[in-house]
């Protein structure tokens, strides 16, 4: 059915209410990528193939959704309409989880989450501390939505947003309603998306463009991958309402090649949106016109920078140009161009339709509405986290993340990926936003956060991003291709054992340097992770040039293996596992490690049980 107007959309959405059973029992497995991995295809298979087995096909239904964010416990089931949560989910637990939950109405006791803090099983989804701490205005549908169904982003509310705008709202009103939800872009440096808008409709020229930016290459990050994956006509209706304010006909919604679910479902959304009439020619009846084309992006990281990835559009090598002229002035083909990252866009439908005062009440003065952090590393609970701007590491990390495993101590939060810096705990009740972590050195950059424990070495840290940013850098201009080069060179000394106290002082000139005068935003926030480490935790990177050592027990060339003698049991373990045959020993004896011989690849450490092998 091809949808007329706003009219046409809501005799829709009532029909397809109509024809679902509310009676039938409904099982979600989370279908995207990470879940992949744990084989939820497998699963999803399997669910229904007992249901079909025993009696139920038309009874239950099984629906593969999107990442609803809980990586760690994958695979994920919720059974509804109970909202019962069963977590690392195998396909041996299918037929128990249909015997006994579904038909049988108890709860298998195995499957169910375990609370870290108070160590009592979680039946219901909404009560699981790591969503219930949350505010999931974005990442919320992700889990009820079947991605490939339009129908079922329509049941939801989907596009009633976009048809109100065209029905009540003149463009400049929907610009208006964005600038006053204080809505900023959530790509990195958070610039206000209204007034981006409003800068690209008063451009010059009838052609104008909007790109939902889908090249999201930080390193643990994969937010936009999963709202893509979970939720495409969330970002798709964004996408359109944004160009229906600036007066672009065309879009693009430029995304990684490495995430092939995203494009297949994206591109699917798409062409089920111009089937229903809601991409094309008189959208929804009106004289708005618009289409949206997939464009997949070859893996380079700074592809994510808007010049690089408009001359990737147009069919040219993605490298950065100088600017002004911006974007919103001379973008695409030489046209006017608005770019926001797929983030921003799948705000826009919940500002429209709930309104800017609603949503302006959510976060601080200056970073409104909430923000998706995809908490890795050291942490109990990693995967997606969406809360208000405002809300503390502390909460962010203990409250919902579940704070550090083994009984470590947290060292430092790693926010906003290569581009970002280096937060030490003492600034733990900071609430994230965007001016308090350019305050601290940092930025919010796309939202990865990676928890580093008091094993991390911070000087490596640095290093680790620099070799990612030298690999990625296009290596246009100088101080970006050959600063980071000697940055690098120089934090390797380092951590090799072989710098000075004069290092110091030269990799601070130097990324000062690369920060101030290289080209794009690439360059210019590459000294990010040293110069933050450098502020914060000077005294690691004194420990490895004065002492030696390295703090974290990380860098090969300043680490030392021996083994306590009172601790050996003469077991034999690490001595078998030894590579190099630095270990010797025999029964009833202290075994020795051969300083000579020994490589430092921590498997004699790894191996042993009893806490003999001493690394420092």
């Amino acid at each position: 059915m091809r949808i007329k107007n706003g009219e046409d959309l809501s005799k829709l959405r009532k029909s397809i209410m109509q024809k679902r059973d509310k009676n039938r029992r409904l099982i979600t497995v989370c279908g995207g990528t990470g879940c992949r991995a744990y084989g939820c295809e497998d699963l999803i298979a399997a669910l229904k193939n007992e249901v079909e087995k025993s009696g139920l096909k038309g009874k239950v239904e099984v629906k593969a959704t999107g990442c609803p964010g809980f990586c760690e416990r994958g695979n994920l089931v919720v059974i509804y309409p109970e909202g019962i949560f069963y977590q690392r989910v195998k396909t041996e637990d299918v037929p128990d989880i249909i015997k006994e939950t579904i038909v049988g109405k108890k709860i298998v006791d195995r499957l169910l989450f375990v609370d870290q803090v108070t160590g009592q099983k979680v039946t219901y989804e909404k009560d699981v501390p790591f969503y219930k701490k949350q505010t999931r205005l974005l990442l919320g549908n992700n889990g009820i939505v079947d991605p490939t169904d339009i129908e079922d982003y329509i049941v939801i509310g989907g596009y009633s947003a976009l048809a109100k705008a065209l029905s009540t709202m003149k463009p400049e009103k929907v610009i208006e309603e964005v600038k006053k939800a204080g809505l900023r872009g959530r790509g990195g440096a958070g610039f206000p998306a209204g007034l981006k808008w409003e800068i690209t409709r008063k451009a010059k020229g009838t052609q104008k463009y909007v790109v939902c930016n889908a090249d999201e290459g930080d390193p643990g990050a994969f937010m936009d991958r999963s709202l893509l994956e979970g939720n495409p006509h969330s970002i798709l209706e964004g996408l359109t309402i944004g160009a229906y304010a600036i007066g672009a006909s065309n879009g693009f919604v430029y995304v990684r090649n490495e995430y092939p679910l995203a494009v297949q479902n994206v591109t699917l959304a798409v062409e089920q949106a111009r089937e229903r009439g809601l991409l094309g020619e008189k959208i929804l009846g009106t004289d708005f016109s618009f289409d949206v084309e997939i464009v997949r992006g070859a893996g380079a990281f700074v592809c994510g920078e808007e010049t690089a990835l408009m001359a990737s559009i147009e069919g040219a090598r993605g490298v950065p140009k100088q600017r002004p002229p911006f974007p919103s002035d001379r973008g695409i083909w030489g046209k006017p161009t608005n770019i926001n990252n797929v983030e921003t866009w799948a705000n826009v439908p919940i500002i429209i339709e709930k309104g800017a005062d609603w949503y302006s009440k959510i976060g601080t003065k200056g970073s409104k509405g909430t923000k998706i952090f995809a908490l890795v590393g050291k942490i109990n609970n990693t995967g997606l986290v969406e809360v208000p701007m405002g809300t503390t590491i502390s909460e962010t990390v203990y409250g919902i993340g579940g704070g550090i495993p083994n009984g470590k101590q947290l060292k430092a939060i790693q926010i906003g990926g290569p581009s970002g810096g280096c937060i030490p705990k003492t600034f733990i009740d900071v609430p994230i936003d965007y001016d308090e972590l350019k305050k601290l050195g940092g930025m919010m950059g796309s939202g990865g956060m990676v928890v580093m424990d008091e094993d991390t070495c911070m000087v490596d840290v640095a290093k680790y991003f620099l070799e990612f940013l030298l690999e990625e850098s296009c290596g246009k201009c100088t101080t970006c291709r050959d600063g980071i080069e000697r940055m690098l060179e120089i934090v390797t000394r380092i951590t090799d054992g072989n710098g000075t106290m004069k290092d110091l002082d030269t990799l601070s000139e130097l990324a000062e340097v690369v920060r101030d005068a290289s080209m794009c935003g690439l360059g210019q926030t590459s000294p990010n992770p040293v110069l933050s480490t450098l502020r914060h935790f000077r005294d690691e990177y004194v420990a490895h040039i004065k002492d030696k050592k390295c703090p974290g027990r990380v860098c090969k060339a300043l680490i030392t293996y021996s083994i306590e003698k009172d601790k050996c049991t003469s077991c034999g373990a690490c001595k078998k596992r030894c590579p190099q045959g630095a270990i010797s020993g025999e029964k009833g004896k202290p075994y020795k490690i051969d300083p000579s011989k020994c490589i430092r690849c921590n498997v004699c450490y790894e191996t042993c049980k009893f806490g003999a092998i001493k690394k420092e």
